[in-house]
């Protein structure tokens, strides 16, 4: 079969199913996982769909969202090195909120039986992971559940965030762009995450870069909104400076295959006349990293 027969029958089972996925995709054309991103790409490129998470949905398809397991399951190691580089930005005897996703879960694992500080989120999950942290105060924000984020949404969530102020805010987001700010599949869902980022005074976005450029149906925010992004080496240079030229810090964890591993040593490696780092630092919950990246912006 020609490289379009197969990306017309591709489009035929993205609009049949709603969406499709690589390794599916290449188990029914006998062909490389490699052919199949290559064949989503023209087909992104063409405007006939939008490339997500481990595939693609039909062009238009806005609104669609992956359940938890598989947001959990999608480039795993990358949110794991991300939620490690994360630790350094909790703040002494701070207040923290926690916002639903997948990589701020890990973060949320992440965090020492030992740490001191006071956590609010809305996520069921997060909230299970640090009920047994004797030196956190836990507070969860109530509200109705989504099942498909098992995240606390409307009147209730929102009344809670304009009550209160935090020193730090760690935010997930389903895309992000310049140009189109940070989005998520559920308006309820945006709410929240705005209100959340009203509430503190520093905005820490935390997202793997196969985010970057993806667009979804609800938006929260620009990333000008952010003040610090910590994303994976993937996202490339080009794109890190186009962030940063409204104002965010992008920090980029390298890979486990990069120089001593990550979060190892205490190497940074900053673009000349750039916010942007690369950071193998050694992390302390509640300290420092060596080599952190000095007057990063504080929010009034």
């Amino acid at each position: 079969m020609y490289a379009p027969e197969r990306q017309q029958e591709i489009l035929r089972l993205a609009r049949d199913g709603g969406r499709v996925d690589v390794v599916s995709l290449a188990e029914e054309f006998q062909v490389t996982a490699e052919t199949i991103r290559r064949d989503l790409k023209a087909l992104d490129r063409a405007g006939l769909v939008q490339r997500v998470h481990g595939g693609a949905i039909p062009a238009g398809r806005l609104d669609f969202e992956p359940d938890l397991a598989e947001r959990e399951s999608t480039a795993a190691d990358e949110k794991d090195r991300i939620a490690q580089a994360a630790l350094a930005e909790l703040p002494i005897d701070g207040t923290v909120v926690l916002d639903a996703g997948t990589t701020v879960a890990r973060l949320a694992a992440a965090i020492p039986l030992e740490a001191t500080l006071t956590a609010v989120t809305h996520s069921l999950p997060i909230a299970a992971r640090l009920a047994d942290h004797p030196g956190i105060q836990l507070h969860l924000v109530g509200g109705r559940v989504r099942h498909r984020t098992r995240a606390a949404v409307d009147a209730w969530a929102l009344r809670a965030y304009g009550e209160i102020r935090a020193d730090v805010l760690f935010v997930a987001a389903n895309g992000f762009s310049p140009a189109r700010g940070l989005t998520t599949p559920d308006l309820a869902e945006a709410a929240v995450k705005r209100a959340a980022m009203a509430a503190a005074r520093r905005v820490v976005l935390l997202a793997d870069s196969s985010k970057c450029g993806q667009e979804h149906f609800a938006r929260f925010g620009a990333l000008s909104d952010v003040d610090l992004l910590i994303t994976d080496s993937g996202l490339s240079p080009e794109d890190a400076l186009a962030i940063e030229r409204d104002g965010t810090e992008v920090l980029r964890v390298p890979g486990t295959g990069g120089g001593t591993g990550a979060l190892s040593g205490n190497a940074t490696n900053r673009t000349a006349g750039s916010a942007t780092t690369d950071v193998a630092g050694k992390v302390a919950v509640n300290g420092s990293v060596e080599g952190r990246a000095a007057g990063r912006k504080a929010r009034a």
